[in-house]
């Protein structure tokens, strides 16, 4: 079986590049090169070429791309050409700002449930979503065919909603902070730590501080 080894940065650049030309494609521009895709989102050219490489030939040598065909070709790659149903567990501050984020929808993710194990919080509705106890995860999962979960609860119940999201049969998670969950082999997590992309940026900076003369180019 051959299989495609596709680096999770590049996947990362198609969502940047696609969302730059649907920019585009909504002020009317029609073609454009990998240059111009590359100065609009801040990468070189070569590494626009060798992202879309991974997944086929598109363009045409001194024309560039057609915007529509690559936006569509884009969508396809990402999963994107249909709607993904997605529930939250965790209904504090974190959870009711992603359940009120209305970039989300515009992308084909809507949230169709939002739990907490809290009663103050059961019942109380964000948005258009009523939230409701944990028990519910595998009725509304197996209702809208869920396959994505995030988690937004402190880290010492981070592993306890994994678990509810799992045993329900989801496939994919998102957590926020730094605690690692213990899942199984088919289930994909992914983490964001805005701890560390803020020590990212402090790196940045004090590395401009304590060498004055030497340049660190930060878009790797």
């Amino acid at each position: 079986m051959k299989v495609l080894r596709v680096p999770e940065a590049t996947i990362g650049r198609l969502s940047v590049y696609s969302r730059y030309l649907e920019q585009l494609d909504k002020n009317g521009i029609v073609t454009i090169s990998s240059g111009e895709i590359a100065k609009g989102v801040g990468v070189s050219p070569a590494q626009v070429r060798k992202d879309l490489a991974y997944f086929g030939e598109f363009g045409t040598r001194g024309v560039g791309y057609n915007v529509k065909d690559l936006i569509r070709y884009l969508h396809r790659i990402l999963g994107l050409t249909r709607p993904w149903p997605v529930v939250v567990v965790g209904a504090g501050n974190l959870g009711t700002a992603l359940c009120a984020y209305k970039g989300f929808r515009d992308r084909g993710f809507r949230i169709v449930g939002v739990f907490d194990n809290d009663l103050l919080k059961i019942g109380k509705r964000i948005q258009e979503l009523e939230v409701l106890p944990i028990e519910k995860i595998p009725e509304v999962v197996k209702e809208h065919q869920v396959r994505i979960g995030v988690i937004a609860v402190p880290e010492q119940a981070v592993q306890e909603a994994a678990n509810s999201l799992v045993r329900s049969g989801v496939e994919a998670l998102l957590t926020f902070g730094s605690v690692a969950v213990r899942v199984p082999s088919n289930v994909v997590v992914r983490s964001i730590d805005l701890t560390i992309k803020l020590e990212i940026l402090t790196f940045y900076l004090n590395f401009r501080e304590t060498h004055p003369m030497t340049w660190l180019e930060p878009n790797l």
